[in-house]
């Protein structure tokens, strides 16, 4: 397994400390594997001619912010 270093803020540093039982390590790996999952489904919606490859991926980044602004909306 190859080990990586991620930056990030003071404040998300701080709020991920007040939870030690989690694995931070495992919470960034399913985010990964979720991500890439998204691109191949975004790759294959491309190569079908539905979608440039461009297109596809303003089409996640938009899906992706939605998402995110959901999840804090609440």
């Amino acid at each position: 397994m190859v080990n990586m270093t991620l930056a990030v803020p003071d404040e998300l540093k701080s709020q991920m400390e007040d939870h030690p039982e989690v694995n931070w390590s495992e919470v960034a790996r399913q985010a990964f594997r979720l991500k890439l999952r998204d691109l191949l489904v975004l790759e294959k919606i491309a190569a079908h001619g539905q979608l440039t490859e461009a297109e596809a991926i303003e089409v996640g980044r938009k899906v992706n912010d939605s998402l995110y602004s959901i999840s804090f909306s609440g």
